[in-house]
């Protein structure tokens, strides 16, 4: 599955549908093109509930002028919100608001699209996805409906132990040399 453009929402379950609609029509996607946005999450790899946002992670090397365009593009939206976070490898800046009846995030850090954890963490999930079928699917998202975060469920259904989001990461060289872990 390539995941590089939204173009494969288009053909996808009626969520997927509505959310390529919404992004195209009012040039999220585009609007962000110098960032090399990337849509992320539970929605790209079907395992969203009710309560799931739109999550679109960019890159850029000034987080300054990533949270100016964000205000220039997105603070006449509803619920809009400027966050910036320092964590142990990288700054990041967040900017959330709301769109019909979608919540979105837009996520900027220091590091290319493609090698972002969100980014890494979603081509695990999905590989695992189609590897353990409907029936673990339908698990996720039960554990995802009572509350669970997405990578402590698949740790969970995993039998992983230690740090859900480290140990996830364990799989990206299985699937690599394209050998199931489990």
């Amino acid at each position: 599955m390539e995941f590089d453009t939204i173009e494969y929402l288009k053909h996808g379950n009626t969520k997927q549908r509505q959310v390529y609609q919404l992004l195209t029509k009012h040039g999220i996607m585009s609007s962000l093109s110098v960032f090399e946005p990337i849509l992320v999450g539970t929605i790209p790899i079907n395992i969203d509930t009710d309560c799931s946002d739109i999550d679109i992670i960019c890159y850029t090397s000034d987080l300054k002028q990533f949270s100016e365009t964000l205000r220039k593009l997105f603070q006449g939206k509803d619920s809009f919100r400027l966050s910036e976070y320092q964590g142990k490898d990288t700054n990041a800046v967040v900017g959330s608001f709301k769109v019909e009846s979608f919540e979105i995030e837009v996520f900027g850090q220091d590091t290319p699209t493609r090698q972002q954890l969100a980014y890494r963490h979603m081509l695990i999930e999905h590989r695992l996805l189609k590897q353990n079928g409907e029936g673990f699917r339908q698990q996720i998202i039960a554990l995802k409906r009572k509350g669970f975060k997405t990578e402590p469920a698949f740790a969970l259904l995993l039998d992983l132990k230690g740090d859900p989001y480290a140990e996830l990461l364990n799989y990206e060289t299985d699937i690599a040399n394209k050998r199931p872990k489990r």
